[in-house]
Protein backbone atom coordinates (compact mmCIF):
# COMPACT_ATOMS: atom_id res chain seq x y z
CA UNK A 1 0.00 0.00 0.00
CA UNK A 2 1.76 3.15 -0.97
CA UNK A 3 0.38 6.44 -0.53
CA UNK A 4 -0.05 8.93 -3.45
CA UNK A 5 -0.37 12.84 -3.63
CA UNK A 6 -2.70 14.21 -2.43
CA UNK A 7 -3.89 18.48 -3.14
CA UNK A 8 -4.84 19.90 0.61
CA UNK A 9 -7.45 21.98 -1.25
CA UNK A 10 -9.31 19.07 -2.54
CA UNK A 11 -9.70 17.41 1.42
CA UNK A 12 -10.82 20.71 3.16
CA UNK A 13 -14.07 19.80 1.41
CA UNK A 14 -14.76 16.55 3.46
CA UNK A 15 -14.62 14.46 6.06
CA UNK A 16 -14.37 10.82 5.50
CA UNK A 17 -15.84 7.50 6.85
CA UNK A 18 -13.52 4.40 7.39
CA UNK A 19 -15.78 2.30 9.11
CA UNK A 20 -16.42 -1.23 7.13
CA UNK A 21 -19.03 -1.21 4.38
CA UNK A 22 -19.83 2.21 5.21
CA UNK A 23 -21.71 2.67 1.86
CA UNK A 24 -21.36 6.35 1.62
CA UNK A 25 -18.02 7.55 3.28
CA UNK A 26 -17.84 10.96 2.57
CA UNK A 27 -19.15 13.61 4.90
CA UNK A 28 -19.26 17.15 5.49
CA UNK A 29 -15.89 18.82 6.83
CA UNK A 30 -17.20 19.37 10.47
CA UNK A 31 -19.07 16.15 10.82
CA UNK A 32 -18.57 14.25 14.02
CA UNK A 33 -20.81 11.52 13.04
CA UNK A 34 -21.38 9.74 9.91
CA UNK A 35 -24.40 10.52 8.06
CA UNK A 36 -25.09 7.20 6.64
CA UNK A 37 -23.77 5.10 9.29
CA UNK A 38 -23.68 6.99 12.18
CA UNK A 39 -19.73 5.95 12.84
CA UNK A 40 -17.66 8.26 15.07
CA UNK A 41 -15.57 10.22 12.00
CA UNK A 42 -12.43 11.57 14.38
CA UNK A 43 -9.88 8.81 15.49
CA UNK A 44 -9.37 9.37 19.20
CA UNK A 45 -11.20 12.29 19.36
CA UNK A 46 -8.21 14.21 17.42
CA UNK A 47 -7.45 13.05 13.38
CA UNK A 48 -10.47 13.82 10.67
CA UNK A 49 -9.69 11.36 8.01
CA UNK A 50 -9.90 13.28 4.23
CA UNK A 51 -9.80 10.10 2.28
CA UNK A 52 -8.10 6.84 1.27
CA UNK A 53 -4.65 6.66 -0.18
CA UNK A 54 -4.60 3.36 -0.78
CA UNK A 55 -6.30 -0.20 0.24
CA UNK A 56 -5.28 -3.70 0.67
CA UNK A 57 -5.80 -7.06 2.18
CA UNK A 58 -4.94 -6.19 5.66
CA UNK A 59 -5.79 -2.66 5.86
CA UNK A 60 -5.98 0.50 4.28
CA UNK A 61 -3.93 3.56 4.50
CA UNK A 62 -6.01 7.50 4.92
CA UNK A 63 -4.15 11.12 5.14
CA UNK A 64 -5.92 12.93 7.84
CA UNK A 65 -5.49 16.01 9.99
CA UNK A 66 -4.33 16.28 13.14
CA UNK A 67 -7.25 18.92 14.51
CA UNK A 68 -5.43 18.92 17.59
CA UNK A 69 -2.63 20.82 16.99
CA UNK A 70 -2.16 24.68 15.75
CA UNK A 71 -3.44 24.63 11.78
CA UNK A 72 -4.43 21.12 11.57
CA UNK A 73 -1.14 19.36 9.95
CA UNK A 74 -1.74 16.69 7.37
CA UNK A 75 -0.29 13.37 8.68
CA UNK A 76 -1.13 10.14 7.60
CA UNK A 77 -2.87 7.23 9.13
CA UNK A 78 -2.01 3.38 8.46
CA UNK A 79 -4.77 1.18 9.67
CA UNK A 80 -4.34 -2.87 10.00
CA UNK A 81 -7.34 -4.74 9.96
CA UNK A 82 -7.18 -8.54 10.04
CA UNK A 83 -9.41 -10.00 8.42
CA UNK A 84 -9.93 -13.08 11.25
CA UNK A 85 -11.26 -13.15 14.73
CA UNK A 86 -9.11 -16.21 15.77
CA UNK A 87 -7.05 -15.37 18.96
CA UNK A 88 -3.29 -16.60 17.92
CA UNK A 89 -3.50 -14.53 14.48
CA UNK A 90 -5.08 -11.73 15.95
CA UNK A 91 -1.96 -11.30 18.52
CA UNK A 92 0.51 -11.85 16.35
CA UNK A 93 -1.18 -8.83 14.19
CA UNK A 94 -0.83 -6.98 17.06
CA UNK A 95 2.68 -8.20 17.32
CA UNK A 96 3.51 -7.04 13.93
CA UNK A 97 1.96 -3.70 14.15
CA UNK A 98 4.11 -3.37 17.64
CA UNK A 99 7.30 -4.04 15.78
CA UNK A 100 6.72 -1.51 12.56
CA UNK A 101 5.69 1.20 15.55
CA UNK A 102 8.81 0.44 17.57
CA UNK A 103 10.70 0.44 14.22
CA UNK A 104 9.39 3.75 13.00
CA UNK A 105 9.96 5.28 16.35
CA UNK A 106 13.56 3.78 16.44
CA UNK A 107 14.90 5.09 12.83
CA UNK A 108 12.73 8.06 12.28
CA UNK A 109 14.49 10.92 12.98
CA UNK A 110 16.60 10.54 9.55
CA UNK A 111 15.29 13.64 7.39
CA UNK A 112 14.49 10.97 4.62
CA UNK A 113 12.57 8.57 6.77
CA UNK A 114 8.79 9.58 7.65
CA UNK A 115 8.50 9.81 11.76
CA UNK A 116 5.87 8.47 13.86
CA UNK A 117 3.43 10.55 15.37
CA UNK A 118 1.26 8.01 17.08
CA UNK A 119 0.04 4.81 17.53
CA UNK A 120 -3.27 2.77 18.84
CA UNK A 121 -5.22 0.30 18.86
CA UNK A 122 -9.40 0.42 18.85
CA UNK A 123 -11.76 -2.21 18.67
CA UNK A 124 -9.05 -4.49 17.36
CA UNK A 125 -7.72 -2.75 14.82
CA UNK A 126 -4.80 -0.54 14.88
CA UNK A 127 -3.02 2.37 13.63
CA UNK A 128 -0.02 3.95 13.09
CA UNK A 129 0.18 7.79 12.08
CA UNK A 130 3.22 9.12 10.36
CA UNK A 131 4.01 12.32 9.39
CA UNK A 132 2.48 13.10 5.67
CA UNK A 133 4.83 13.36 2.98
CA UNK A 134 3.86 15.56 -0.45
CA UNK A 135 5.11 14.65 -3.75
CA UNK A 136 5.90 12.09 -6.78
CA UNK A 137 6.58 8.37 -6.03
CA UNK A 138 9.51 8.03 -8.59
CA UNK A 139 6.91 5.48 -10.19
CA UNK A 140 4.56 8.34 -11.10
CA UNK A 141 7.63 10.26 -11.78
CA UNK A 142 9.01 7.69 -14.70
CA UNK A 143 5.56 7.58 -16.34
CA UNK A 144 5.08 11.30 -16.12
CA UNK A 145 8.87 12.35 -17.43
CA UNK A 146 9.88 9.19 -18.78
CA UNK A 147 13.16 7.24 -17.75
CA UNK A 148 15.79 8.71 -16.13
CA UNK A 149 19.53 8.69 -17.57
CA UNK A 150 22.88 7.28 -17.03
CA UNK A 151 23.34 9.99 -14.30
CA UNK A 152 20.53 10.74 -13.02
CA UNK A 153 20.42 6.83 -11.49
CA UNK A 154 24.02 7.30 -10.69
CA UNK A 155 22.17 10.61 -9.14
CA UNK A 156 19.54 8.70 -7.53
CA UNK A 157 22.32 5.82 -5.87
CA UNK A 158 23.81 8.75 -4.26
CA UNK A 159 20.65 9.18 -2.17
CA UNK A 160 19.31 6.43 -1.68
CA UNK A 161 21.98 4.04 -0.56
CA UNK A 162 23.05 6.18 2.53
CA UNK A 163 19.54 5.81 4.06
CA UNK A 164 19.68 2.11 3.15
CA UNK A 165 22.68 2.07 5.49
CA UNK A 166 21.16 3.79 7.98
CA UNK A 167 18.23 1.28 8.06
CA UNK A 168 21.14 -1.70 8.04
CA UNK A 169 22.79 -0.26 10.78
CA UNK A 170 19.70 -0.22 12.79
CA UNK A 171 19.61 -4.22 11.89
CA UNK A 172 16.56 -3.83 10.36
CA UNK A 173 15.78 -4.75 6.09
CA UNK A 174 13.27 -2.83 4.35
CA UNK A 175 11.83 -5.91 2.37
CA UNK A 176 10.28 -3.62 0.41
CA UNK A 177 12.13 -0.98 -1.74
CA UNK A 178 10.39 0.08 -5.05
CA UNK A 179 9.75 3.14 -6.97
CA UNK A 180 6.31 3.35 -5.74
CA UNK A 181 7.77 3.76 -2.31
CA UNK A 182 10.05 6.63 -2.44
CA UNK A 183 9.09 9.82 -2.99
CA UNK A 184 10.80 13.16 -3.87
CA UNK A 185 9.43 15.38 -1.28
CA UNK A 186 8.11 18.62 -2.68
CA UNK A 187 9.29 21.06 -0.06
CA UNK A 188 12.64 20.31 -0.35
CA UNK A 189 13.19 18.17 -3.79
CA UNK A 190 14.71 15.07 -1.07
CA UNK A 191 14.10 11.28 -1.33
CA UNK A 192 12.16 10.07 1.19
CA UNK A 193 11.53 6.26 1.67
CA UNK A 194 8.27 5.28 2.77
CA UNK A 195 6.09 2.18 3.98
CA UNK A 196 7.78 -0.09 6.73
CA UNK A 197 5.04 -2.49 6.90
CA UNK A 198 7.46 -5.12 5.65
CA UNK A 199 10.39 -4.63 7.46
CA UNK A 200 12.16 -7.68 9.21
CA UNK A 201 13.98 -7.01 12.76
CA UNK A 202 17.45 -9.27 12.86
CA UNK A 203 17.89 -8.48 16.34
CA UNK A 204 14.02 -9.37 17.70
CA UNK A 205 11.43 -11.60 15.72
CA UNK A 206 8.43 -12.69 16.80
CA UNK A 207 8.06 -16.11 17.67
CA UNK A 208 6.09 -18.01 15.57
CA UNK A 209 6.49 -20.59 12.92
CA UNK A 210 6.97 -19.74 9.03
CA UNK A 211 3.26 -21.40 8.58
CA UNK A 212 1.50 -19.22 10.83
CA UNK A 213 3.88 -16.02 9.30
CA UNK A 214 3.43 -17.01 6.30
CA UNK A 215 -0.54 -17.15 6.51
CA UNK A 216 -0.64 -13.70 7.93
CA UNK A 217 2.35 -12.04 6.37
CA UNK A 218 2.62 -12.67 2.88
CA UNK A 219 1.84 -9.40 2.10
CA UNK A 220 4.52 -8.07 3.72
CA UNK A 221 7.32 -10.51 2.33
CA UNK A 222 7.97 -7.66 -0.35
CA UNK A 223 6.86 -7.17 -4.50
CA UNK A 224 7.63 -9.94 -6.75
CA UNK A 225 9.57 -8.55 -9.03
CA UNK A 226 11.79 -6.65 -6.36
CA UNK A 227 12.69 -9.12 -4.12
CA UNK A 228 15.02 -11.84 -4.57
CA UNK A 229 14.83 -15.29 -4.21
CA UNK A 230 16.09 -15.78 -0.58
CA UNK A 231 13.31 -13.23 0.51
CA UNK A 232 10.33 -14.85 -1.30
CA UNK A 233 11.49 -17.96 1.10
CA UNK A 234 11.67 -16.03 4.12
CA UNK A 235 14.88 -15.83 4.12
CA UNK A 236 15.76 -11.91 3.31
CA UNK A 237 19.68 -11.05 4.29
CA UNK A 238 20.73 -7.12 3.76
CA UNK A 239 21.65 -7.90 0.66
CA UNK A 240 18.09 -8.36 -0.66
CA UNK A 241 17.57 -4.65 -0.11
CA UNK A 242 20.67 -3.86 -2.66
CA UNK A 243 18.81 -6.16 -5.14
CA UNK A 244 15.60 -4.03 -4.69
CA UNK A 245 17.52 -1.38 -5.06
CA UNK A 246 19.25 -2.51 -8.25
CA UNK A 247 15.55 -3.38 -9.92
CA UNK A 248 14.45 -0.07 -9.08
CA UNK A 249 17.42 1.41 -11.24
CA UNK A 250 16.37 -0.78 -13.97
CA UNK A 251 13.26 0.53 -13.85
CA UNK A 252 14.44 4.12 -13.52
CA UNK A 253 16.39 3.45 -16.70
CA UNK A 254 13.94 1.34 -18.57
CA UNK A 255 10.44 2.72 -17.26
CA UNK A 256 9.60 -0.83 -17.29
CA UNK A 257 8.30 -2.96 -14.05
CA UNK A 258 10.22 -6.52 -13.36
CA UNK A 259 7.21 -8.59 -14.59
CA UNK A 260 6.88 -6.50 -18.29
CA UNK A 261 11.19 -7.44 -18.48
CA UNK A 262 12.43 -10.79 -19.70
CA UNK A 263 14.33 -12.94 -17.50
CA UNK A 264 17.37 -15.59 -18.61
CA UNK A 265 15.85 -19.34 -18.54
CA UNK A 266 19.20 -20.37 -17.41
CA UNK A 267 20.00 -18.15 -14.80
CA UNK A 268 16.39 -16.71 -13.70
CA UNK A 269 18.18 -13.16 -13.95
CA UNK A 270 16.50 -10.46 -15.09
CA UNK A 271 17.37 -9.40 -18.85
CA UNK A 272 17.70 -5.59 -18.82
CA UNK A 273 20.57 -4.64 -21.04
CA UNK A 274 18.86 -4.49 -24.44
CA UNK A 275 16.38 -1.91 -22.95
CA UNK A 276 19.16 0.59 -21.24
CA UNK A 277 22.25 2.03 -22.85
CA UNK A 278 24.58 2.72 -19.78
CA UNK A 279 28.40 2.67 -19.17
CA UNK A 280 30.21 -0.79 -19.34
CA UNK A 281 31.50 0.26 -15.28
CA UNK A 282 27.32 0.79 -14.47
CA UNK A 283 26.01 -2.19 -16.25
CA UNK A 284 28.57 -4.38 -14.25
CA UNK A 285 27.53 -2.18 -10.77
CA UNK A 286 24.09 -3.30 -11.96
CA UNK A 287 24.81 -6.67 -12.59
CA UNK A 288 26.41 -7.54 -9.14
CA UNK A 289 23.26 -5.80 -7.31
CA UNK A 290 21.09 -8.11 -8.87
CA UNK A 291 22.81 -11.35 -9.14
CA UNK A 292 20.19 -13.83 -8.10
CA UNK A 293 22.87 -15.86 -5.82
CA UNK A 294 23.00 -14.30 -2.75
CA UNK A 295 26.84 -15.01 -2.04
CA UNK A 296 27.89 -13.38 -5.60
CA UNK A 297 26.02 -10.05 -4.85
CA UNK A 298 27.24 -7.22 -3.15
CA UNK A 299 26.31 -7.67 1.01
CA UNK A 300 27.06 -3.81 1.97
CA UNK A 301 26.07 -0.49 0.59
CA UNK A 302 29.63 0.72 1.18
CA UNK A 303 30.84 -2.00 -1.74
CA UNK A 304 28.87 -0.69 -3.59
CA UNK A 305 29.55 2.82 -3.45
CA UNK A 306 33.16 1.94 -3.64
CA UNK A 307 32.62 0.05 -7.03
CA UNK A 308 30.85 3.18 -8.85
CA UNK A 309 33.44 5.81 -7.73
CA UNK A 310 31.19 8.49 -6.08
CA UNK A 311 34.20 10.32 -5.50
CA UNK A 312 32.60 14.03 -6.65
CA UNK A 313 29.63 12.82 -3.63
CA UNK A 314 32.58 11.23 -0.91
CA UNK A 315 32.12 14.21 1.12
CA UNK A 316 28.52 15.13 1.06
CA UNK A 317 27.90 11.20 1.46
CA UNK A 318 30.41 10.62 4.28
CA UNK A 319 28.89 13.53 6.35
CA UNK A 320 25.12 12.69 5.98
CA UNK A 321 26.43 9.09 7.80
CA UNK A 322 28.34 10.60 10.08
CA UNK A 323 25.39 12.39 11.68
CA UNK A 324 22.92 10.14 10.67
CA UNK A 325 24.63 6.96 12.46
CA UNK A 326 26.30 8.45 15.13
CA UNK A 327 23.42 9.70 17.66
CA UNK A 328 21.96 6.35 17.67
CA UNK A 329 23.31 4.06 21.05
CA UNK A 330 21.22 1.47 18.91
CA UNK A 331 23.31 1.12 16.15
CA UNK A 332 25.71 -1.84 17.36
CA UNK A 333 27.94 -2.58 14.92
CA UNK A 334 26.80 -5.33 12.00
CA UNK A 335 29.27 -8.01 11.33
CA UNK A 336 28.33 -9.00 7.41
CA UNK A 337 31.13 -11.77 6.19
CA UNK A 338 33.63 -10.19 6.81
CA UNK A 339 32.99 -9.18 10.44
CA UNK A 340 33.70 -5.36 9.80
CA UNK A 341 30.51 -3.20 10.23
CA UNK A 342 29.01 -1.19 7.29
CA UNK A 343 29.29 2.31 8.39
CA UNK A 344 33.08 1.15 9.44
CA UNK A 345 33.48 -0.28 6.04
CA UNK A 346 32.06 3.23 4.21
CA UNK A 347 34.28 5.42 6.75
CA UNK A 348 37.50 3.35 6.06
CA UNK A 349 36.68 4.07 1.92
CA UNK A 350 36.32 7.75 2.67
CA UNK A 351 39.70 7.56 4.48
CA UNK A 352 41.15 6.04 1.77
CA UNK A 353 39.62 8.30 -0.93
CA UNK A 354 41.03 11.33 1.28
CA UNK A 355 44.68 10.14 1.53
CA UNK A 356 44.98 9.26 -1.83
CA UNK A 357 43.84 13.28 -2.74
CA UNK A 358 45.87 14.43 -0.18
CA UNK A 359 48.66 12.78 -1.64
CA UNK A 360 47.69 14.19 -4.99
CA UNK A 361 47.76 17.83 -3.83
CA UNK A 362 51.07 17.35 -2.00
CA UNK A 363 52.61 16.35 -5.41
CA UNK A 364 51.27 19.44 -7.13
CA UNK A 365 52.36 21.39 -3.94
CA UNK A 366 49.56 21.78 -2.08
CA UNK A 367 45.92 21.33 -1.09
CA UNK A 368 43.33 22.34 -3.68
CA UNK A 369 43.08 26.38 -3.59
CA UNK A 370 39.57 27.03 -3.96
CA UNK A 371 38.99 24.93 -1.07
CA UNK A 372 40.95 27.34 0.67
CA UNK A 373 39.65 30.19 -0.39
CA UNK A 374 37.13 31.76 2.14
CA UNK A 375 33.36 31.43 1.24
CA UNK A 376 31.60 34.88 0.93
CA UNK A 377 27.42 35.16 1.06
CA UNK A 378 27.99 35.44 -2.95
CA UNK A 379 30.10 32.34 -3.92
CA UNK A 380 28.22 30.33 -1.23
CA UNK A 381 25.01 31.03 -3.21
CA UNK A 382 26.80 30.50 -6.27
CA UNK A 383 27.82 27.01 -5.41
CA UNK A 384 24.71 26.30 -4.02
CA UNK A 385 22.70 27.20 -7.09
CA UNK A 386 25.58 24.60 -8.34
CA UNK A 387 24.61 21.78 -6.83
CA UNK A 388 26.73 21.87 -3.90
CA UNK A 389 25.31 21.30 -0.32
CA UNK A 390 28.73 20.18 1.87
CA UNK A 391 29.31 23.33 3.62
CA UNK A 392 30.78 21.64 6.52
CA UNK A 393 33.27 23.01 8.99
CA UNK A 394 33.68 26.40 7.16
CA UNK A 395 33.89 29.77 8.79
CA UNK A 396 30.71 31.48 7.75
CA UNK A 397 30.62 34.18 10.78
CA UNK A 398 28.42 37.49 9.63
CA UNK A 399 27.46 36.62 6.33
CA UNK A 400 24.55 38.53 5.05
CA UNK A 401 22.14 35.12 3.78
CA UNK A 402 18.86 36.63 4.39
CA UNK A 403 16.03 34.89 2.26
CA UNK A 404 18.76 32.67 0.77
CA UNK A 405 16.92 29.02 0.34
CA UNK A 406 19.58 26.60 1.54
CA UNK A 407 17.11 23.80 1.69
CA UNK A 408 18.80 20.05 2.28
CA UNK A 409 22.24 22.06 2.43
CA UNK A 410 24.84 20.77 5.47
CA UNK A 411 26.50 23.36 7.73
CA UNK A 412 27.74 20.78 10.83
CA UNK A 413 30.50 22.23 12.39
CA UNK A 414 30.36 25.41 10.59
CA UNK A 415 31.14 28.66 12.26
CA UNK A 416 28.02 31.41 11.55
CA UNK A 417 28.46 33.27 14.40
CA UNK A 418 26.58 36.53 13.79
CA UNK A 419 25.53 35.58 10.66
CA UNK A 420 22.53 36.89 9.07
CA UNK A 421 20.07 34.44 8.20
CA UNK A 422 16.63 36.42 8.50
CA UNK A 423 13.79 34.74 6.87
CA UNK A 424 16.35 31.82 5.31
CA UNK A 425 14.80 28.78 4.36
CA UNK A 426 16.86 25.85 5.86
CA UNK A 427 14.47 23.34 5.88
CA UNK A 428 16.07 19.80 6.04
CA UNK A 429 19.65 21.78 7.15
CA UNK A 430 22.26 19.91 8.84
CA UNK A 431 23.60 22.35 11.52
CA UNK A 432 24.56 19.71 14.24
CA UNK A 433 27.20 21.04 16.09
CA UNK A 434 27.29 24.63 14.22
CA UNK A 435 28.27 27.97 15.98
CA UNK A 436 25.49 30.23 15.38
CA UNK A 437 25.98 32.29 18.39
CA UNK A 438 24.39 35.58 17.88
CA UNK A 439 23.11 34.25 14.27
CA UNK A 440 19.57 35.83 13.24
CA UNK A 441 17.46 33.54 12.78
CA UNK A 442 14.43 35.61 12.66
CA UNK A 443 11.01 34.05 10.98
CA UNK A 444 13.95 31.71 9.15
CA UNK A 445 11.98 28.26 8.17
CA UNK A 446 13.99 25.43 10.03
CA UNK A 447 11.78 22.57 10.03
CA UNK A 448 13.34 19.04 10.22
CA UNK A 449 16.30 20.90 10.63
CA UNK A 450 19.03 18.83 12.50
CA UNK A 451 20.53 21.48 15.44
CA UNK A 452 21.81 18.85 17.67
CA UNK A 453 24.56 20.25 19.95
CA UNK A 454 24.45 23.55 18.25
CA UNK A 455 25.43 26.36 19.98
CA UNK A 456 22.48 29.03 19.73
CA UNK A 457 23.60 30.99 22.57
CA UNK A 458 21.93 34.55 22.24
CA UNK A 459 20.74 34.00 18.73
CA UNK A 460 17.77 35.30 17.44
CA UNK A 461 14.93 33.42 16.31
CA UNK A 462 11.75 35.31 16.69
CA UNK A 463 9.13 33.73 14.59
CA UNK A 464 11.04 30.99 13.23
CA UNK A 465 9.26 27.87 12.47
CA UNK A 466 11.63 25.31 13.93
CA UNK A 467 8.99 22.63 13.95
CA UNK A 468 9.94 18.72 13.85
CA UNK A 469 13.57 20.15 14.55
CA UNK A 470 16.25 18.32 16.09
CA UNK A 471 17.44 20.38 19.04
CA UNK A 472 18.99 17.65 21.15
CA UNK A 473 22.16 19.07 23.36
CA UNK A 474 21.76 22.10 21.93
CA UNK A 475 22.73 25.30 23.78
CA UNK A 476 19.79 27.71 23.79
CA UNK A 477 21.17 30.22 26.45
CA UNK A 478 19.55 33.51 25.83
CA UNK A 479 18.06 32.51 22.59
CA UNK A 480 15.15 34.88 21.73
CA UNK A 481 12.44 32.13 20.96
CA UNK A 482 9.51 34.55 20.96
CA UNK A 483 6.76 33.85 18.56
CA UNK A 484 8.73 30.42 17.40
CA UNK A 485 7.04 27.66 16.26
CA UNK A 486 8.55 24.40 17.94
CA UNK A 487 5.93 21.86 17.26
CA UNK A 488 7.16 18.54 17.23
CA UNK A 489 10.25 19.35 17.53
CA UNK A 490 13.41 17.16 19.91
CA UNK A 491 13.88 20.05 22.40
CA UNK A 492 13.87 19.78 26.35
CA UNK A 493 11.69 21.77 28.95
CA UNK A 494 15.12 23.16 30.75
CA UNK A 495 16.79 23.88 27.03
CA UNK A 496 13.31 25.86 26.47
CA UNK A 497 13.82 27.30 30.25
CA UNK A 498 16.89 28.60 29.42
CA UNK A 499 16.03 30.60 26.38
CA UNK A 500 13.70 33.68 25.98
CA UNK A 501 9.86 32.82 25.22
CA UNK A 502 6.64 34.66 25.54
CA UNK A 503 2.73 33.77 25.00
CA UNK A 504 2.69 33.48 21.16
CA UNK A 505 5.64 30.81 21.72
CA UNK A 506 4.50 27.44 20.42
CA UNK A 507 5.72 24.48 22.60
CA UNK A 508 6.69 21.15 21.01
CA UNK A 509 3.15 19.65 22.10
CA UNK A 510 1.52 22.40 19.50
CA UNK A 511 0.38 24.46 22.68
CA UNK A 512 1.32 28.23 23.72
CA UNK A 513 1.89 28.40 27.41
CA UNK A 514 1.12 31.77 28.78
CA UNK A 515 3.33 33.49 30.80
Amino acid sequence: MTPRPYRPIFHLLMTYCIATGCPKPKNLPNAKHCKTCGSQLWLRDRYRILGALGRGGFGAIFLARDQSLPGHPPCVIKQLRPTTTEPNLLEMARDLFRREANILGKIGNHPQLPRLLDYFELAQEFYLVQEYVSGLTLQKSVKHNGPFTEAQVNQFLTEILPVVQYIHSHKIIHRDIKPANLIRREQDQQLVMIDFGAVKDKVIQPLVDAVDETALTAYAIGTPGYAPPEQMALRPVYGSDLYAVGVTCVYLLTGRSPKDLPYDPHTGELRWQDYASVSDRFAQVLRKMLDISVHSRYQMVSDVLRDLELEPYIDSLAQNMAFAVAPSVEAEETTLGSGISPSSRMAEAIRARRERRSKTEASYGGADRRQSKKLTAQSLRASYEKGYRDFSNQILSQLSLQKQVLVGASFAKATLRKTNLTSADLSNTNLSRANLSQASLKNAKLTSAHLGGANLEGADLRGANLSRAILEAANLKEANLCGADLTGAAVTAEQIASARTNWSTVHPNGRRVLL
